[in-house]
């Protein structure tokens, strides 16, 4: 990548390859935002993240909210058909090819964007991204104590190319 900047020219000039919309759940049904994901020709995927209407915590404390690939894209109910965390080389958590970095909430708004060198489209389109209600711990097996999945969207290509 010899343009330094490559990856906001990717966000700004490049339609993505992947995109899901997440919705909340009837808990949170407030909840929503779009994931976009742009393939590399080295390697890896570039995500890029906007949510809204996140659960408040308090004025001045952030809120952060783990954020998963799930196995299976199938948003459907309160999203308990989504499956466990992306995780085909069976790796204990937070190693899963699934696990992503939290989302950091200010006021019910988050905005994130970042690389991800092991992912490729391939692995992830048709499966679930998923916010849940709670941060990751980083530790508790085999899914970080994440709590309830409280917004949901399946990867999927985009319609208009």
């Amino acid at each position: 990548m010899e343009n330094k900047s490559y990856f906001l020219s990717l966000l700004t000039e490049v339609e993505p390859d992947a995109i899901a919309v997440l919705k909340g759940n009837p808990t949170y049904p407030d909840i929503n935002g779009v994931v976009k994901f742009y393939a590399l020709p080295e390697s890896g995927i570039l995500i890029a993240a906007e949510v809204s209407d996140l659960p408040d915590g308090e004025p001045e404390n952030p809120e952060f909210f783990a954020f998963h690939i799930h196995e299976i894209g199938d948003c459907s109910g309160n999203f308990e058909n989504t499956g466990n965390h992306y995780n085909p080389d069976n790796m204990p958590h937070p190693e899963h090819t699934g696990d992503l970095p939290p989302l950091l909430s200010n006021d019910g708004y988050a905005w994130m964007v970042f690389y991800d060198s092991f992912l490729t489209l391939p692995m992830i389109l048709n499966r679930s991204i998923v916010i849940h209600q709670k941060p990751d711990d980083f530790t508790t097996q085999p899914s970080g104590n994440a709590g309830e999945k409280i917004a949901c969207g399946v990867i999927r290509e985009p319609s208009i190319k």
